[in-house]
């Protein structure tokens, strides 16, 4: 193993406060620290850790960049990449596209302009992490609408209702789940909506697994009320994350003036490259994408026949997305931090712990839609394995 490597997961994790007078208390997260990138994939050989589909190479793309200009570009986004975006909602318009570096830069973008110290804002969880730190760190008072296995990680709208308060600023959601791969349905969107339109605050829908959903695609969020901003990008479903291009949708004018101010003043406009493979992709997509989903359906089955059969772990099944979120049975007695251990040093298998999300160790995501079948087969098998090597 590359000692480089070696104690990735060893490093100390920082804690909410800020230990320099002045700074927002911005911390590492675990799943960014101990992340397959950081870890090193060569020192990978089951990544099961993963929350994207496989990553396609530039052979994938028949793309020829040899004259781009290496200019500025459109400030919103690349005007054709935003008219394919925009192609996919009822009445979107391009200018209700803005492009960013990546979806986590969206997040951002749209926590900073809407949230200041003090505003208040629901918050699902467990959530990706920038859903949950960007408004910690900014100083918001956020309330976490949280779900439970015991409840199959269903959204309590009752719940929901009764913590929007008259001064709530926003509404923040992932579905399809990361990490549960739960989903709701169009009826329960346009509920959402409702709620939050006769609240006066905004909806932001982390959209960026509706693609994978395995029944019916959900509409974009923003298409159907100005009250709702939507974030997804090309990292998740597509299998580029490595070009780093995510977008926001808003019918909202002074929203989107607002939030281009705040790309403007954080990066200005996009990599010109990065927008043109994203374009490129955009127009090949219709070829490629159902064999990202073929691919997607293959592994699914892997893992529910291997969660039906196996008698360690228990989950709520996933019905979208590329991800899922199991745990080890509550009567089954595991020394976790010797489970952790055994299955990155002894079997070189990749997970999720259930930490990296604030939820129990016992909890791990497992993602199915990055590795091939046969890695996914080995991943599940260490799994196991190293359940049994931690027994109590």
């Amino acid at each position: 193993m590359n000692n480089n490597n070696k104690n990735r997961f060893s490093f100390k994790k920082s804690d909410n406060s800020s230990k320099i007078h002045g700074l927002l208390p911005y911390r590492r997260s675990p799943i960014e620290i101990e992340s397959s990138e950081q870890y090193g994939y060569d020192n990978i050989e089951y990544n099961l850790a993963e929350s994207s589909v496989p990553d396609l190479k530039m052979k994938d793309l028949n793309l020829d960049l040899q004259n781009l200009a290496l200019s500025y570009g459109d400030h919103l986004g690349n005007p054709e990449l935003r008219h394919y975006i925009a192609k996919d909602g009822k009445d979107l318009t391009p200018d209700q596209v803005l492009i960013t570096s990546g979806a986590s830069a969206a997040l951002f973008i749209i926590a900073s302009s809407l949230l200041k110290p003090g505003d208040h804002a629901v918050i699902l969880h467990p959530n990706y992490v920038t859903n949950i730190e960007t408004p910690r760190a900014i100083g918001c008072k956020s309330y976490y609408l949280k779900l439970s296995f015991e409840e199959k990680f269903r959204l309590d709208f009752e719940k929901l209702g009764a913590m929007i308060k008259p001064d709530t600023r926003l509404v923040s959601l992932t579905y399809p789940h990361n990490p549960t791969g739960t989903t709701i349905n169009e009826a329960d969107l346009n509920r959402v909506i409702s709620l939050v339109e006769s609240k006066g605050c905004y909806l932001l829908l982390d959209e960026t697994y509706r693609e994978m959903t395995f029944n019916t695609t959900m509409p974009i969020a923003a298409t159907l009320s100005s009250n709702a901003i939507s974030v997804s990008s090309c990292s998740k479903s597509f299998g580029l994350p490595g070009i780093r291009i995510g977008w926001l949708i808003t019918q909202d004018e002074t929203l989107m003036e607002t939030f281009l101010a705040a790309k403007e003043q954080i990066f200005i406009c996009n990599s010109v490259i990065d927008e043109e493979i994203a374009a490129h992709f955009m127009t090949k997509k219709e070829h490629i994408f159902p064999k990202i989903k073929e691919h997607i359906q293959t592994n699914f089955k892997t893992i529910k026949t291997w969660m039906e059969k196996n008698d360690y772990l228990e989950w709520v099944q996933p019905s979208g997305g590329c991800v899922c979120f199991p745990r080890i049975k509550p009567d089954i007695q595991v020394d976790l931090e010797k489970f952790y251990k055994l299955l990155i040093e002894n079997y070189k298998t990749l997970v999720g712990p259930g930490y990296w999300f604030e939820m129990d160790r016992k909890f791990m995501r497992i993602e199915y839609g990055w590795p091939s079948k046969q890695e996914l087969e080995g991943g599940l098998e260490s799994i196991i394995k190293a359940v049994q090597e931690s027994l109590i």
